[in-house]
């Protein structure tokens, strides 16, 4: 038990430390990469009905999409696309909210599918250079 308490303390600590050095560019790939990896949890504990963890899972899920995606969109500068995104993030938590209601993988799923999509989108901005 020490040595899982030990390892989660150096894994928040490199986390903190990868956030601290991020530009925003990377926070924002940090944040899809949390809500995949909160979603992927979602899934398994889905198929072990383990409700409870299913249940946690999905609400640090909707919480990244609300309030790291959503709330880092600037719809001053953003106009028409950060206006778009804001209504994909809205539908991403609708499905994550129904699955967790319904105990449905479906739209865990097609969460995972637009998230991966978005989140690919802004690794592919850093690779081309268009990105800071």
């Amino acid at each position: 038990m020490t040595n899982r308490r030990g390892a989660g303390a150096y894994a928040r600590v490199g986390v903190e430390s990868a956030v601290m050095s991020a530009d925003p560019h990377q926070l924002i790939v940090m944040l899809f990469d949390g809500v995949q990896a909160a979603i992927s949890s979602a899934q398994l504990h889905l198929q072990d009905g383990n409700r409870e963890a299913k249940g946690a899972a999905i609400s640090k899920a909707i919480d990244i999409v609300n309030n790291g995606l959503a709330a880092a969109l600037d719809h001053e500068r953003g106009g028409e696309i950060a206006a778009n995104l804001a209504r994909l993030y809205d539908y991403v938590s609708r499905l994550l909210l129904q699955a967790n209601l319904r105990d449905d993988a479906a739209p865990l799923a097609r969460a995972a599918a637009i998230l991966d999509d978005l989140g690919s989108g802004w690794r592919e901005l850093r690779a081309s250079g268009a990105a800071p």
